[in-house]
């Protein structure tokens, strides 16, 4: 039997949020995801359909969208109430770095989810051994709007390359697939967890393969961006892949504004902490969330996420934003 506690039972921030009766209006809440060939769509639709299930005032929706950049100015423009973002995103939104101009100031992460890889694919007619091979090659770096395509300029950057020395394609994941399939591209970056629905479908009935990115460009990533963290596939997760694949990687989060409502973000942590059987079934990747990682949230948390994290953490800090 699935379980409705809240998680952390003493958390003071939560005292009184879910006594609202039945009786009220229902509020229909929306949950920014990617696009259909990631994993931020089938689990965005899990976590609604379990929210929607848990919380009698609200109905939850996941929605498809460009991705973490669109879900971080959907909700600066109130279009949205939750979304997921990866890392680099989240950083330079709330600090007023790269795309942003102004720094989303009530921007907070709610809960961690698993850290994305970056899946360097390249087509089988390729015979580059690594990304510095890929000048002059036509290379998707992700939709717009993407926390990918943020990110693949940042890939380019460690190998000394820009956007100047490829030929840029902004696909999304599906996209890229197909197009890999069909040698309209020599390469792809695509920052997912794993295994990916695009990247298997290019692997497998297109023979594309995946690159290795070398110890000192992940270092170099490191170094320069706090949200980078080193990241490993394991053997035997893609066709070919017989050993494992180092490469970076990236931390994606649930994320929302400060004045979310707080019984919201309580429900949210529920079912991530009581209900990972359930949404497991929709995608393993939930078995690679790890709640404990909200101390590595790379901007501020929401209260109630500081408030549960302070509890069930003993002696840990949480983030400030600083």
């Amino acid at each position: 039997m699935i379980r409705r506690a809240l998680v952390g039972a003493g958390t003071l921030a939560l005292a009184g949020a879910f006594g609202c009766g039945d009786s009220a209006p229902q509020q229909f809440l929306s949950m920014g995801t990617a696009g259909t060939g990631g994993i931020y769509y089938p689990l965005g639709g899990a976590i609604a359909a379990r929210l929607s299930v848990n919380d009698s005032l609200r109905q939850y929706t996941a929605e498809v969208s460009g991705g973490s950049v669109e879900n971080v100015n959907r909700l600066r423009g109130r279009q949205t109430d939750l979304a997921f973002a990866t890392g680099n995103t989240v950083f330079e939104a709330a600090t007023g770095g790269q795309d942003y101009e102004e720094a989303v100031e009530d921007l907070r992460v709610l809960a961690p989810l698993y850290p994305n890889m970056t899946h360097i694919v390249v087509s089988r007619s390729s015979r580059a051994t690594s990304v510095a091979e890929l000048a002059g090659a036509a290379v998707s770096v992700g939709a717009p709007g993407s926390g990918t395509e943020q990110m693949s300029r940042q890939i380019l950057e460690a190998y000394d390359l820009s956007y100047d020395d490829i030929t840029p394609r902004y696909l999304t994941f599906n996209e890229s697939a197909t197009a890999l399939k069909d040698g309209a591209i020599d390469a792809a970056i695509i920052s997912v967890g794993y295994p990916a629905a695009a990247v298997l479908e290019a692997t497998t009935t297109g023979g594309a393969r995946l690159l290795a990115m070398e110890s000192e460009r992940i270092q170099y990533l490191r170094d320069r961006y706090p949200y980078f963290i080193a990241g490993e596939i394991p053997a035997g997760t893609y066709p070919g892949m017989d050993e494992p694949l180092q490469t970076a990687a990236i931390m994606n989060w649930v994320i929302a504004m400060a004045d979310l409502p707080d019984d919201v973000v309580g429900h949210l942590l529920n079912v991530l902490t009581t209900e990972r059987e359930a949404l497991a079934q929709v995608h393993e990747m939930v078995n690679q969330i790890e709640i404990a990682r909200l101390g590595e949230a790379p901007i501020a948390l929401h209260e109630v996420s500081r408030v549960w994290f302070a509890e069930n953490v003993p002696g840990a800090a949480a983030p400030d934003g600083s």
